[in-house]
């Protein structure tokens, strides 16, 4: 722990081994913290608590949940879970998605997410408020080593959707999702900035016409 005691947790990627990093977790005094591991490196993420950040966590998950329920798809939402390849990788996205015949893949009961025994989600999305930088960096090389299919940012300073289809260990842009089939990513770049003039019950009364169209 020497090197980890020289410096902040919370500093972006701190070189350390996975024993360390177990470690530094477990001694975690803050709920609200998100832990990430990847390529013998650790970041301890504050979860920013503010209103923008978490209006936008919201938007997204409900127009997600209206756009598969609309379209009989099925789906879990998973919010801030642990998904973890022991000794090698870990993830606490903001939310992700099971989607199609892996909804219900994980069963009930299940804490941390071993990814050596059950897939990994369909869709990862990472809401970013302060972190648009390391979201777009490490976190996404992290995504793409978990095979991940789809791989969304949220920026929240901009109202936009920075989407990625991942294959192969590397990612590409797109604007319609491939995992949720016809869901137009501007249409929910639409809906963030509506949010900004409407309350979540009028932007969510607008998606339901515009998903029924």
């Amino acid at each position: 722990m020497t090197q980890l005691q020289a410096k902040s947790l919370t500093d972006p990627w701190v070189t350390a081994t996975w024993d360390d990093y177990i470690q530094a977790i477990e001694n975690l005094t803050c709920e609200k913290a998100k832990c990430y591991y990847y390529h013998g490196q650790l970041r301890i993420e504050m979860s920013p608590l503010g209103h923008d950040h978490a209006s936008d966590h919201v938007i997204i998950i409900v127009a997600i949940s209206i756009f598969s329920a609309l379209n009989n798809l099925p789906i879990k939402v998973l919010d801030n879970v642990t998904y973890r390849q022991a000794g090698v990788r870990e993830a606490q996205p903001d939310v992700s998605f099971y989607i199609g015949e892996n909804a219900d893949i994980v069963p009930w009961g299940t804490s941390i997410i071993d990814l050596n025994i059950y897939p990994p989600p369909g869709l990862v999305i990472e809401v970013a408020n302060t972190s648009l930088a390391d979201d777009k960096g490490e976190k996404r090389l992290l995504y793409e080593e978990l095979k991940v299919k789809e791989y969304w940012i949220v920026d929240v300073k901009k109202s936009q959707i920075i989407a990625l289809a991942i294959a192969n260990k590397g990612s590409r842009r797109i604007q319609d999702s491939q995992v949720l089939h016809g869901l137009d990513i501007s249409l929910l770049e639409s809906a963030l900035q509506q949010s900004r003039q409407m309350n979540q019950s009028q932007v969510v009364a607008w998606l339901l016409t515009q998903f029924q169209k």
